[in-house]
């Protein structure tokens, strides 16, 4: 059987945009998540609330498809404040969309397929700085940074035909986004630069942001592990 691409988090913003890419050309695209409205003849839906671990675990993946593509788009920003101020710290739910869910599903993608396989974890620059106010949001993504870095060692060694990239998308114009410009001033020192951003319309689209992951996934254009759709013309 041919190539089958999984993303999740598909209703909306990049995962939306890049299922709909795939389709466009040509894949079979299983999009994971809470709900859906794309309608194509070659995509399919599996409901899945990602910040349940027992609805992630019992995703599953086409065995003998020649190569499956998985996209562990999803993410959350979580509590924009200060860890100090806030009353009830949203870590658990934070942790298990944005790292949880992507290892698990790396997990049963790679236990389970016969065939090749590429994996592209959807990341951010904060993995790699420390943001105020998005303490456990950047934990999240600099924790999957190095699961995605040593996961690719491992079947490296094992010889295996599989990829994995840790890609930080950069700033695209998405519901997150509008979440972040609606923090308060009070709790989120950053506010104005995401602000200025939005203002002077320097936001990535979701298609452009899309049409980059597609040539990084299926034409590899970058081979490290950790990487950013910056590093695309």
């Amino acid at each position: 059987m041919a190539t089958k691409v999984y993303v999740t988090g598909a209703s909306r913003g990049l995962g939306k945009a890049v299922s709909e890419k795939f389709l466009q050309e040509g894949y079979t695209v299983i999009g994971i998540g809470r709900s859906s409205d794309i309608h194509h003849k070659n995509y399919t839906f599996q409901t899945c609330d990602l910040s349940l671990t027992s609805d992630v675990k019992n995703i599953q993946f086409d065995a003998e498809s020649e190569e499956i593509i998985l996209i562990n788009n999803a993410g959350q920003i979580g509590n924009i404040q200060r860890i100090s101020d806030q009353q009830t710290p949203d870590f658990e739910e934070v942790l298990r969309v944005n790292t949880l869910a992507p290892m698990y599903l790396s997990w049963s993608c790679l236990h389970h397929s016969t065939g090749a396989v590429k994996i592209a974890n959807i990341s951010s620059g904060a993995a790699t700085r420390a943001i105020p106010c998005w303490a456990a949001y950047c934990a999240s993504k600099a924790a999957l940074d190095r699961f995605s870095e040593t996961l690719q060692l491992e079947e490296k060694e094992k010889g295996k035909d599989v990829r994995i990239w840790s890609v930080a998308p950069g700033v695209i114009d998405t519901a997150m986004q509008e979440k972040i410009r609606a923090a308060s001033p009070a709790h989120f020192s950053s506010l104005d630069t995401f602000l200025d951003l939005k203002k002077n319309d320097e936001l990535t689209s979701p298609q452009v942001a899309a049409d980059k992951l597609f040539r990084l996934i299926v034409h590899a254009e970058i081979n490290r592990v950790v990487c950013s759709l910056r590093e695309i013309e």
